[in-house]
C-alpha cells in the first residue's frame, strides 16, 4: 500500500500497480472474491479482514496508501481500520457521496487513489479534514506513502518514474518491471524495499482495465506465489468504450 502508479492506456483504460510495504506477518497469499448485492468485488484480504486495493464490477477501483501529506504520529487505538474503510467506500454510489457522508473522525491518515466510471480522484484524509481532488485520467501519476518515505525519497522516486515515462511505451509489463526493479540500490527506499524484515515490500498487485473488464494480478513476493482474477464491468461502461 505504499507505492502506487497510475498509467493511462486509452479511453477508460488504464493500469494501476501497487507495491505493498508492510510487516511480512500481514501478507495475503491469494485474491479473495466477494458478492455484495449486485456488486462483485476482488481484493487481496489482509489478516485483519480489510484490504488496500479493491476492484468492483460497478466500474470502480480503490487503492490505499498509509498517511496523507506528511508523516503523522501513530496514536492508537483508532475506531476503524483503514483497510475496512476501503471496502466501505467502494460500496458507496461514488466517491463524492463517500466524502460528504462517511464519518472519518479519528481515523488514521491515509491517501486513496480512486477510479470510478471514467473519472480519477485522489482522496486524502489527514488528522482533521478530508480532501478530494479530481485528476486527469490521461496523465500518469505515482504516489509514495508519507509514513515511510520522507520528501527527499519521494522526489527521488518521482524522478525514477519520470525517467521511465520518457524511455518506455506505456504497457502493464513495462510499469510492472519498474515496480520490481526501480531504484538506485538503497534497499530502504527502492521500489522493492526491505527495512530489516520489519517492514518490506511483501507483494505487488497490478490491475489492468481494458474498458470491458478489470484483471487483478497479485504477486506474493514472500512465497513467490501469483494469483489472477478478472471482473466483467457493467454494460454501461463497456458500451462507452466502443
Amino acid at each position: 500500500m505504499c507505492t502506487v502508479s497510475y498509467i493511462p492506456l486509452g479511453k477508460n483504460q488504464f493500469v494501476l500497480t501497487s507495491n505493498r510495504d508492510e510487516s511480512p506477518k500481514r501478507s495475503p497469499k491469494i485474491i479473495s472474491t466477494e458478492s455484495t448485492g449486485s456488486m462483485e468485488l476482488i481484493f487481496p484480504k489482509d489478516i485483519k479482514g480489510g484490504t488496500w486495493i479493491c476492484a468492483s464490477s460497478q466500474n470502480k477501483l480503490l487503492c490505499l496508501l498509509n498517511g496523507a501529506f506528511t508523516r503523522h504520529q501513530h496514536r492508537p487505538p483508532y475506531p476503524k481500520s483503514r483497510g475496512i474503510i476501503v471496502k466501505d467506500c467502494i460500496q458507496y454510489k461514488d466517491i463524492r457521496s463517500f466524502h460528504k457522508e462517511y464519518d472519518l473522525t479519528g481515523i488514521e491518515p491515509f491517501t486513496m487513489v480512486v477510479w470510478e466510471n471514467g473519472e480519477l480522484f485522489q482522496f486524502r484524509r489527514d488528522e482533521h479534514e478530508s480532501y478530494l481532488t479530481p485528476l486527469d485520467t490521461e496523465s500518469a501519476y505515482i504516489w509514495s506513502s508519507s509514513t515511510l518515505y520522507e520528501q527527499a525519497a519521494k522526489i527521488k522516486r518521482q524522478g525514477w518514474f519520470d525517467e521511465w515515462k520518457e524511455q518506455q511505451t506505456y504497457t502493464p509489463e513495462s510499469i510492472l518491471q519498474l515496480h520490481k526493479e526501480g531504484g538506485d540500490g538503497d534497499i530502504f527506499n527502492d521500489f522493492v524495499m526491505d527495512r530489516h524484515n520489519i517492514v518490506r515490500t511483501v507483494s505487488i498487485t497490478q490491475v489492468v482495465n481494458d474498458g470491458h473488464s478489470m484483471t487483478m494480478e497479485y504477486n506474493d513476493l514472500l512465497h513467490l506465489n501469483q494469483d489472477k482474477q478478472q471482473l466483467s464491468l457493467s454494460k454501461l461502461m463497456a458500451e462507452d468504450v466502443e
